[in-house]
């Protein structure tokens, strides 16, 4: 049995053809390639964990990209799944191999709860970030010293070290927005986010200015949900969708909860809050509107 055409897209990757995912990309990739094969064959998730010695779970895992390989595992349901070409083989393994390299946060596992790297991970690997805050400026778009007030708050009564290292994971993530191949970043967010004085009014007025420099950018669109704007969906906490360069990747909705997150990869239930995220982009002022509505926060201060 030959491979599916999905297999070539992913052969091209490996050759440098098309920009290179990062290693959370490669495990959504090699995994989804893993359940074609495993449904091709009309296989089931039992069997194929029998083969490898795991559970059904851990194959669903596997398939997820939530998960590392083992290479000796997916060798096997190579075999399971006949796929006998060796430089099939060898460009699934190879691809699967490199999809367990470590990213720069893993430095930072002591802070870094176990729900927040897969989206470390997704948004290092995303070409188009759209998000929506309410509460807080987003983290990318954070200065150093309201980054550093929002994740006090957050951990009060927590070593000094401990926030210092969290501020540093927060400005390391910033670097995605930098040249030479900057990630495109659309926000939308609500004017409460403007209005809350975190960290005093010296470290806002430094982050809405900081807003309107980061505004001028090509490749960063802001706009601002007025209190004034009518229509607005109430109860939606914050949203993010990350879309990603290649084809085969999915959009993924993140949610992020007090102590935790949810991961929406399905389309009936990305579909809603990708409408969702057009609406806000409707509904709120066009981006060209941004500066002098930050004039007016920092004007308020």
């Amino acid at each position: 049995m030959a491979i599916t055409r999905d297999m070539g897209d992913l052969t091209e990757i490996l050759r440098g053809d098309f920009r290179q995912p990062g290693p959370t990309a490669l495990r959504i990739l090699v995994g989804a390639q893993l359940r074609q094969l495993r449904e091709a064959r009309g296989i089931s998730r039992e069997k194929a964990g029998y083969t490898i010695r795991a559970s059904h779970s851990k194959i669903s895992r596997m398939e997820c990209g939530r998960c590392s390989f083992k290479l000796r595992d997916v060798a096997d349901l190579l075999i399971l799944y006949d796929v006998a070409d060796d430089a099939e083989r060898s460009a699934l393994l190879t691809l699967a191999e490199q999809a367990n390299a470590p990213g720069w946060w893993q430095d930072y596992r002591d802070v870094i709860p176990d729900w927040f790297d897969t989206y470390l991970g997704l948004e290092q690997d995303a070409a188009l970030i759209r998000t929506h805050e309410i509460q807080f400026v987003p983290g990318l778009l954070q200065t150093e010293d309201y980054a550093r007030a929002v994740i006090s708050q957050g951990l009060r009564g927590e070593p000094a070290e401990q926030i210092e290292r969290r501020v540093e994971v927060r400005m390391r993530r910033q670097r995605i927005l930098a040249a030479p191949t900057p990630r495109k970043l659309w926000a939308v967010l609500d004017e409460a986010a403007l209005r809350r004085p975190i960290g005093g009014a010296a470290v806002m007025r430094d982050q809405l200015r900081r807003l309107g420099e980061l505004a001028e950018s090509p490749h960063i669109t802001l706009q601002v949900m007025p209190f004034s704007a009518e229509g607005t969906v109430g109860g939606v906490g914050p949203i993010t969708v990350l879309r990603f360069a290649q084809a085969e990747l999915d959009d993924v909705v993140y949610l992020e909860h007090f102590a935790g997150a949810q991961y929406l990869t399905k389309p009936s239930e990305v579909s809603p809050y990708q409408q969702l995220m057009n609406e806000f982009i409707v509904q709120a002022p066009p981006p060209a509107a941004t500066r002098e509505i930050l004039r007016q926060a920092m004007a308020a201060l």
